[in-house]
Order: C-alpha cells, then structure tokens, then sequence
C-alpha cells in the first residue's frame, strides 16, 4: 500500500495528475481492443466508434479507477476473497 499512498500523495500535488508510465499506456492502448470487441457484442459500439481515442482511454481509465478503488476499500475493510 506504500505505493499507492505515495502515488495519491503525487496526484493531489498536481491536480489529481499522474504521468502514466510506457507501461500504463501500452495496457490503456491494449484494452481498447477488449472494450470494442464488449461493445460491439453489445450492439453499442456505434456512438463511440468516431471518438478520439483519448475519450476511449478516459473510460477504460474510469473502469480501472473504479475497480482498483473498490479493491482497495475492501481489502481496508478486511474483507477476504473467497
């Protein structure tokens, strides 16, 4: 949990900001092929299809955020995974 208490210390010292590594956005770029192929099972591929692909990443970034925040919150909570 350093880690990431350091990386929350970071964002708030520049507004809510963090430089994501090569890494991150080899994964965020990667991930945009998973959600296409999601929407697209789910016939909702259309209203995002002309989108920059800076607005595709802000939502597999929100996706990720979420879940991450989640875990963290349960495992803060003591809940164990079963």
């Amino acid at each position: 949990m350093r880690c990431l208490n350091l990386g929350s210390a970071l964002a708030m010292e520049n507004n809510g900001m963090i430089d994501k590594t090569d890494m991150e956005k080899r994964a965020i770029r990667d991930a945009r092929r998973f959600l296409a192929e999601a929407l697209t099972e789910m016939d909702l591929m259309g209203p995002l299809h002309d989108r920059k692909p800076e607005d595709i990443d802000r939502i597999i970034e929100a996706c990720v955020d979420g879940f991450q925040d989640s875990m963290l919150r349960q495992s803060n909570a003591g809940v164990v995974p079963y």
